[in-house]
């Protein structure tokens, strides 16, 4: 089963999920949109965004939002966002529109541009200059067709499907905060065909932490597919950096970020509080974005070694399963990035080497190809064949005179 990392509660109702998440819906109102903005404080000084802002702020680069789609009309998202191919149609019963809740919510914290004068009011994302493809895979828990969803045999590839469209669709990073128990084929091969393609993929770790697989000395359930090789697994830390409380641990986690107490935006122009591991994927997933925007040509290993050297609060030992290398700095993450990039590039000026000279005091000048004769190819061989078999001889002539040799000065010694 595809899971959303959220339970909101929105006006006191609760809506069902899998994830035990307290969401507090505040107005529209400018006045407590410029709130949002203060009790984002935490994380923007926690990540040094403001930092990492004066290098770059994300523009030119695409993050793919594998959720349960995104409003584009969120006055905080208006005009950056792209609405892609719904992978779930047909679930829900004809007529009855997405709700959008949790797309909206992770794509503003990746992408969010605020909105008002300068920007100064609603919610201001890792990479506000990012553009977004939302592409949804999923629906939310309350939606009529979420059963149908979750039990027919063809959504079961959606997330293949929706990476692959991503990438052909020129997405630079995609965030998928989601997870689910079981692995597949299709998905796998997804993976490894966007690492292929130069796409870096960010995934939540999961919200089921409380749990253990194997008593006092198990770990947490790994999900898919934060656990593949070559995903970003990210796990949630709480106000105090260490990890929160529901933030999956297990050999998977790769890095951390903030997960509780979160400032998004939902459809409407409404904004939320809440935690999870989505919102601390999709925060690593605005870090990644502003690496791609500097370095477009950043694999995504590299970006990924990027994230991890520079992560801040390493845990003993350099890496532990809760919050894998530490928390993500986008800051540091970005200096980091640029010491790579420094060895990834091809050297000019008077000191480096000229590509046609030979290296050290080989040959200078292109390699030919020569032509053979085949006569004097048979020729040669057979010149050498001849040599080579006289060689042979002549090695078992001297053997055998050693032989004779010390046989002699064997029977004069007796």
């Amino acid at each position: 089963m595809l899971r959303l990392a959220a339970e909101l509660t929105v006006a006191g109702a609760v809506l069902p999920s899998a994830v035990l998440l307290s969401v507090v819906l505040l107005s529209g109102a400018p006045a407590l949109a410029d709130d949002v903005r203060g009790g984002q404080r935490p994380v923007i000084d926690t990540l040094e965004l403001r930092e990492a802002w004066r290098s770059t702020r994300g523009a030119g680069v695409t993050v793919a939002v594998l959720d349960s789609g995104v409003d584009p009309r969120h006055r905080d998202l208006a005009g950056s966002v792209t609405v892609g191919r719904d992978f779930t149609r047909g679930a829900n019963p004809a007529g009855v529109p997405p709700r959008r809740l949790h797309g909206t919510y992770m794509a503003s914290l990746i992408a969010g541009h605020g909105h008002g004068p300068r920007g100064r009011f609603g919610v201001i994302g890792v990479a506000p200059e990012a553009e977004v493809l939302s592409v949804r895979v999923i629906l939310e828990d309350e939606e009529p067709g979420f059963r149908e969803f979750n039990s027919a045999a063809r959504f079961e590839n959606v997330v293949a499907r929706g990476i692959r469209y991503a990438v052909d669709r020129g997405a630079h990073v995609i965030n998928m905060s989601i997870s689910k128990e079981l692995a597949t084929k299709e998905e796998r091969a997804a993976v490894r065909y966007a690492i292929s393609k130069g796409v870096v993929l960010v995934a939540a770790a999961g919200n089921e932490g409380a749990l253990k697989t194997d008593g006092a000395a198990g770990f947490a359930p790994y999900s898919y597919p934060a656990a593949f090789p070559g995903v970003v697994s990210v796990g949630a830390i709480d106000r105090r950096l260490r990890r929160a409380t529901f933030s999956n641990w297990n050999s998977s986690v790769l890095v951390a970020a903030p997960g509780v107490d979160i400032m998004g935006a939902g459809p409407g122009d409404a904004y939320w509080v809440g935690q999870g591991t989505s919102q601390a994927t999709a925060l690593v997933s605005g870090v990644a974005a502003l690496i791609k925007a500097k370095y477009p040509a950043m694999s995504p290993p590299l970006v990924v070694q990027a994230l991890t050297a520079s992560a801040t609060d390493r845990p003993p030992g350099g890496y532990d399963t809760g919050t894998g290398f530490g928390v993500v700095n986008a800051a540091r993450a970005l200096a980091e990035a640029r010491r790579l990039a420094r060895h990834t590039e091809t050297a000019t000026g008077g000191q480096a080497q000229d590509p046609a000279a030979p290296v050290g005091a080989g040959f200078r000048g292109p390699i030919t190809v020569v032509t053979r004769d085949r006569t004097a190819v048979t020729v040669y061989a057979t010149v050498a064949a001849a040599a080579a078999t006289g060689a042979l001889a002549a090695l078992a002539s001297m053997f055998a005179l050693v032989r004779r040799v010390r046989r002699a000065q064997s029977q004069q010694d007796a």
